[in-house]
């Protein structure tokens, strides 16, 4: 029987998930329950569309022709919870010689994740908090995954690009980012680091669930904040390219 598994959706002219234009497959399912999740809908693991590679794979490979300078992206959710899926999927793609990337917040234990992770060509990884109290307080988990996939990738030269929300009142501030960039400044895998503003653009979904909305006073940073931001990065992180 051939390997299926559970899809929230797919985006086929992706160009926020990895390097050029992408075709993302948006996998269901995640341990975690992020404060300023945008998607919600994603974490039942039994929810979503059932599917196989092989009925996947053909989407993928009509779409050759925009993903020349791309290629496919895994996201979630958190992709890495369906590890035996995760990887076939990352498999066809590879034979198809499309260059592959895994959206994760390394967030399963490195026994559970490292074939995956060495299939994929980089990761795109998503670093909640350096301060692992607020991590556990932001998203339900410490951040000891997530820091010990980022060791591992810097062990194997895994190409990564960092990915961190900036949420005021939380992740929004000098000392936190301070820190974070002089943290990041020692590893020579990371490429970029995306500094991504909290935005409310999936608050609704938090309704639909009937979820009660853990920062619906929040309000997204204004640009200045963002900027500021990204200023504290290139000077504690200045060989680091910031976003």
């Amino acid at each position: 029987m051939s390997l299926r598994g559970r899809i929230h959706s797919f985006e086929s002219f992706g160009t926020l998930d990895g390097p050029g234009i992408r075709y993302v497959i948006f996998l269901q399912g995640c341990p975690l329950r992020c404060k300023f999740c945008h998607n919600p809908d994603t974490w039942d693991i039994s929810s979503g569309k059932e599917m196989s590679v092989e009925e996947i794979l053909p989407r993928i490979t009509s779409c050759r022709s925009f993903l020349r300078t791309g290629g496919v992206t895994l996201s979630g959710g958190e992709p890495l919870l369906q590890r035996d899926f995760a990887l076939a999927l990352l498999s066809s793609c590879k034979k198809e010689n499309f260059h592959t990337a895994l959206d994760t917040a390394g967030s399963l234990p490195l026994t559970h994740s490292r074939e995956v992770i060495d299939a994929a060509d980089m990761l795109l990884l998503d670093i909640k908090s350096l301060d692992s109290n607020l991590c556990k307080d932001l998203t339900g988990q410490d951040n000891a995954n997530t820091l010990a996939t980022l060791d591992y990738c810097e062990s194997v030269n895994k190409r990564i690009w960092i990915r961190h929300v900036l949420v005021p009142g939380y992740t929004l501030n000098q000392e936190h980012l301070t820190l974070l960039a002089e943290y990041l400044s020692k590893y020579k895998c990371i490429e970029r680091v995306e500094l991504l503003p909290y935005h409310k653009m999936g608050a609704h979904k938090w309704q639909q669930l009937n979820l009660a909305d853990p920062l619906e006073s929040i309000r997204p940073p204004a640009p200045f904040e963002v900027k500021q931001a990204r200023e504290i990065f290139r000077l504690h992180a200045p060989g680091l390219s910031v976003y």
